[in-house]
């Protein structure tokens, strides 16, 4: 079933309910993914990590995906379960699972996200934990991207000994791959978007955006090009997410200078007939960091990223986005949720 076009979601972003979407007392609370289950009821697969951990980079070593539940797609969700716990240092995502992406084709839950690993000691609490740490540095390096898949939302979850996307010596993705974003089609092939950077001497360079395909959700996956689908001299993007129109495909992502879509973190809307070759909207914005609240207040978040947008019969109803507070960026902010803002 292809899905309604959205060139003018901002215009169509409602007042957001303060207590909708999901957070959790004494954990950092990222990405976000819902799904309908077969009980009816809303699913939301999100990260998370201790506190006592920083925000960044603490993700790296200590992200967990877990599932939390609401009778309602805005929430307030309630945590449920790990989905996909630690599993030991000899797995390819055996210390950190992020960025989930949930769906469903047929009678199987697919669940993309980012796994990696470290041969080293874990941070234990009291421990200071720098981006330059060399646990932070390993973790950073083995960022793949994979899928675990399920007869029912409440799992059990059939986790995989490799990644579907590995890195490529010599190409865009040589240095990691992150940030899964699927369109799977009513046949069960799949377009995957992903986040790559290349190496560049012994460190990465800058985000690009890759496209790969499968015949179906488990695979396996083969990357279209040798090149990024969007100039990285034009285009500095991450956290993609796309979907089938009847014309083609469209996407929503994060701009991180803010030269795309007017403002730094907002998101921009672009649009392709093959999923390959991309060109912004019209009207290129597709959502802002500043929400309108229900009780008629507006607060700018420090971060409003990792955009998803729940489609009912096609429609959209709901875009959830993880968020942070503080005066901007993710390493400023004292607390992060997922937020779920309704869709007129």
């Amino acid at each position: 079933m292809n899905k309604q076009s959205l060139p003018d979601l901002a215009d169509r972003l409602l007042p957001a309910p303060r207590n909708g979407g999901f957070r959790m007392e004494g954990y950092w609370v990222w990405c976000g993914s819902a799904v309908k289950g077969e009980d009816g009821r809303f699913h939301l697969f999100a990260s998370r990590w201790p506190k006592w951990l920083p925000m960044h980079p603490g993700w790296l070593v200590g992200s967990e995906i877990v599932r939390a539940s609401s009778d309602m797609p805005e929430g307030p969700y309630t945590f449920e379960e790990v989905v996909l716990p630690a599993r030991g240092a000899e797995y390819w995502d055996g210390r950190s699972t992020h960025n989930p992406h949930i769906v469903k084709h047929g009678n199987t839950y697919v669940l993309y996200y980012m796994g990696s690993t470290h041969p080293l000691p874990q941070p234990q609490p009291g421990e200071t934990l720098a981006p330059d740490d060399p646990r932070a540095i390993v973790a950073r390096a083995g960022k793949r991207v994979g899928i675990a898949a399920a007869g029912s939302v409440f799992g059990p979850w059939q986790r995989f000994d490799a990644p579907i996307l590995n890195t490529r010596p010599g190409r865009f993705d040589s240095f990691l791959t992150s940030n899964p974003a699927p369109c799977v089609h009513e046949d069960g092939s799949v377009l995957l978007m992903y986040k790559a950077r290349k190496y560049e001497g012994n460190v990465h360079g800058r985000m690009t955006i890759g496209c790969a395909y499968a015949e179906h959700p488990l695979g396996p996956y083969r990357v279209l090009t040798d090149d990024p689908v969007f100039p990285p001299d034009r285009f500095h993007i991450e956290d993609p997410f796309i979907w089938q129109t009847e014309r083609g495909y469209e996407l929503i992502a994060k701009d991180m200078e803010g030269t795309l879509c007017g403002e730094k973190h907002g998101g921009i809307h672009a649009f392709s007939a093959d999923g390959r070759d991309w060109r912004l909207s019209a009207s290129p914005k597709s959502y802002s960091r500043t929400i309108r609240w229900d009780d008629g207040a507006e607060q700018t978040m420090g971060s409003l990223e990792r955009p998803f947008i729940l489609f009912q019969d096609g429609k959209p109803t709901h875009l959830f986005a993880a968020v942070a507070d503080g005066p901007g960026g993710f390493r400023q902010a004292q607390n992060t949720w997922n937020q779920v803002i309704p869709i007129g």
